[in-house]
C-alpha cells in the first residue's frame, strides 16, 4: 500500500518561506505523477501545483505562480513544494498526492493516493 508523509508546515509570517517534503513509501515513486493541493476551512480542496513522473512537466495555480515551486526527488521518493513570500491566504492544510499513471494531476478526481495533510498558517 502506499503511504504518503508530509512534513515541513508550520506558523511562519507573511513574506516568509517553507519548504514542504513528501515522503512516499510502498510502491513505483519514480512513475508517479505527484502533485500538492491545499484546503481551507470551508473551502474545496484545490489544486497547488503539480509534476509528471519526468518532472517534465508541471503545473501551477494562477494564486501561486512565482511564488511556489514543486521538485522531486525520485532517489529519495519525494517531492517537495518551496513556497516563498507567504501570505495569509496561504493558510490551508497543504495535502501531497500521487497519480498511479504518472501525469501532472489537474484535479483531486485524478488523485490515487493523499497524505494526511500538513497544517500551514501565515500570520499577517
Amino acid at each position: 500500500q502506499v503511504q504518503l508523509v508530509e512534513s515541513g508546515g508550520g506558523l511562519v509570517q507573511a513574506g516568509g518561506s517553507l519548504r514542504l517534503s513528501c515522503a512516499a513509501s510502498g510502491g513505483p515513486f519514480s512513475s508517479y505523477g505527484m502533485g500538492w493541493f491545499r484546503q481551507a476551512p470551508g473551502q474545496e480542496r484545490e489544486l497547488v501545483s503539480s509534476i509528471n513522473w519526468t518532472a517534465g512537466s508541471t503545473r501551477y495555480a494562477d494564486s501561486v505562480k512565482g511564488r511556489f515551486t514543486i521538485s522531486r526527488d525520485n532517489g529519495k521518493s519525494t517531492v517537495y513544494l518551496q513556497i516563498n513570500s507567504l501570505k495569509p491566504e496561504d493558510t490551508a492544510v497543504y495535502y501531497c498526492a500521487a497519480d498511479r499513471l504518472g501525469r501532472a494531476l489537474r484535479d483531486r478526481w485524478q488523485v490515487d493516493y493523499w497524505g494526511p495533510g500538513t497544517q500551514v498558517t501565515v500570520s499577517s
